[in-house]
């Protein structure tokens, strides 16, 4: 079975990507969303092939059994595998690929991808599309094109004209309101061995906030977010909270050992995420976070991939940690790819700034604006790590949400995976907004020797 890729015809490719980047689509292009496209700005037509369906809505209801917080039961556990692609048969299906996804297939004999039926199931409150949709003629970039305005919520270019614009949709798009979720990172090495870090997190969003009152919502603030390490116990009490703004981020972090809260500038751009044994960056959390201000960034077009998506087995309580995490890789037989629409955004390292990375292209779903796939090239401009973002549909909200998180290093041979939640009793528990607990003297508050 071979399946070609679709790219946008090569004058749309052209006129996009040379599109200046402070553009407004017209009356009549916004008109069509929620028509032909969907109110995310996807197309909500199937592929020419059949092998993508057409959007009919998503997954927008939970199954009556579903407790809220719970563990989410698999709606297409029934589904049968369509083939597997692996070194054997690499080149039947590279077109639909990633050049990161190739270096994995070619670096790894173990490693394979099993692909399923394509199910459109992203899905989000009505209020969120009715935000996006009034987004397409009012939302514009600031004139230093580092942010936006003309909006507090919804996805802020649903018909993007620019990368900056479309790596924008992705940093603020929907992930629910105030609430609490445990999970486990693991930084696993060539032998396949690993201490995993437990982690508590709370996040607090502002932007796109469907249960805030204007009085409640802090102007250009994206979201509060605080991240407490439970365990192992020499790392456990450490603590950082960041107010995450549109043009700024605040940081700090608090020391159980000293009992102080410090400023933590270092938490952006390449330092070192937490406890990750150098394998990610601070923004490579969630597949990329913070400023744009180091790259230049271009709408190459669209593309058919094979990417992540509809993970309910690698996530869930029916297999352990132990289950999902291997050397060289997490198991591929608990993985599951789909052959989904995405937008390709080039980001290239400008002239007199620094980064571990020089270039980085980045797969966005088409449907929820997710980075599904990212590669990512070193200062030689050589292939260096390759992160995917596996997802599931938090249907009870609803809303596509990160579910386990991925990033394979090709030189080392070593990966980090983030969000392991297989061993824990709950995915996540609703909270009401706390203000004072996401302040540097509520994060005092919190700490413990």
């Amino acid at each position: 079975m071979h399946i070609k890729m679709t790219m946008v015809a090569s004058a749309l490719a052209l006129a996009v990507s040379a599109a200046p980047v402070h553009a407004q689509v017209s009356e009549a292009e916004a008109a069509r969303l929620g028509q032909d496209l969907t109110p995310m700005g996807a197309e909500r037509a199937g592929n020419e092939a059949g092998t993508i369906p057409a959007w009919e809505g998503g997954l927008d209801s939970p199954p009556v059994e579903h407790e809220p917080g719970g563990h989410y039961a698999d709606p297409f556990a029934d589904d049968e595998i369509l083939f597997t692609i692996d070194a054997s048969n690499l080149d039947e299906y590279r077109e639909n690929l990633t050049p990161g996804q190739v270096a994995m297939l070619e670096t790894y004999p173990t490693w394979k991808m099993n692909v399923y039926p394509t199910r459109r199931s992203a899905a989000f409150p009505e209020g969120h599309y009715e935000q996006t949709m009034a987004n397409a003629t009012r939302a514009t970039m600031t004139p230093d094109g580092l942010t936006f305005e003309g909006t507090t919520g919804g996805i802020p270019f649903p018909i993007p004209q620019s990368g900056e614009e479309a790596i924008w949709n992705h940093l603020v798009r929907y992930r629910g309101e105030s609430y609490v979720m445990n999970w486990s990172q693991a930084a696993v090495t060539r032998t396949g061995s690993y201490t995993p870090v437990r982690f508590d997190y709370e996040y607090d969003f502002h932007y796109g906030s469907l249960t805030k009152s204007e009085d409640e919502i802090e102007p250009d603030k994206i979201a509060n977010f605080m991240q407490t390490v439970t365990a192992p116990a020499r790392l456990a009490g450490q603590i950082l909270l960041v107010h995450e703004y549109l043009d700024e981020r605040q940081a700090w972090t608090y020391n159980p050992g000293q009992r102080r809260v410090r400023l933590a500038p270092q938490v952006a751009y390449d330092n070192p995420g937490t406890a990750s044994d150098g394998l990610r960056t601070n923004d490579d959390f969630v597949m990329y976070n913070g400023a744009i201000d180091r790259y230049d960034w271009e709408l190459v077009g669209k593309r058919e991939i094979y990417v992540p998506y509809n993970s309910y087995e690698l996530v869930g309580d029916t297999i352990s940690m132990d289950d999902v995490l291997e050397a060289g890789h997490i198991n591929p037989d608990h993985a599951r790819y789909e052959l989904h629409r995405v937008w390709v955004v080039e980001a290239t390292l400008k002239d007199g700034t620094s980064h571990l990375y020089k270039r980085r292209t980045f797969y966005l779903d088409e449907d929820s604006w997710m980075a599904l796939v990212v590669d990512k090239y070193d200062n030689r401009d050589q292939l260096w790590r390759v992160a995917e973002q596996h997802n599931i549909n938090f249907y009870d909200i609803p809303m596509l949400y990160p579910a386990l998180e991925v990033h394979h290093d090709l030189q080392s041979g070593r990966y980090i995976a983030l969000g392991l939640r297989n061993d824990e009793a709950r995915v996540y528990r609703l909270t009401d907004p706390r203000p004072a607990r996401f302040t540097p003297a509520g994060l005092r508050g919190a700490g413990r020797r």
